[in-house]
């Protein structure tokens, strides 16, 4: 069964509904502004150049992602 749902993260950006993929990334536990301007960057230019629409994401806490065990 496949899914028909799509979000819209932006008005460029829609994922979802059978939409190519889209990359969520960024840092695990935001260390500095710096950094995170850093790495959103570089991925989007990485996304960019490989026509990949690219949504930042990172956590303040490391404490709030799940447990792999």
């Amino acid at each position: 069964m496949s899914s028909t749902r799509t979000v819209e993260v932006s008005p460029e950006v829609v994922v979802g509904g059978g939409r190519p993929f889209a990359l969520i990334a960024g840092p695990c536990v935001i260390e500095s502004r710096d950094l995170c301007r850093e790495v959103a960057a570089a991925a989007k230019s990485a996304c960019e150049a490989l026509g990949i629409p690219y949504i930042f994401k990172a956590s303040f806490d490391k404490a709030n992602r799940t447990s792999g065990s």
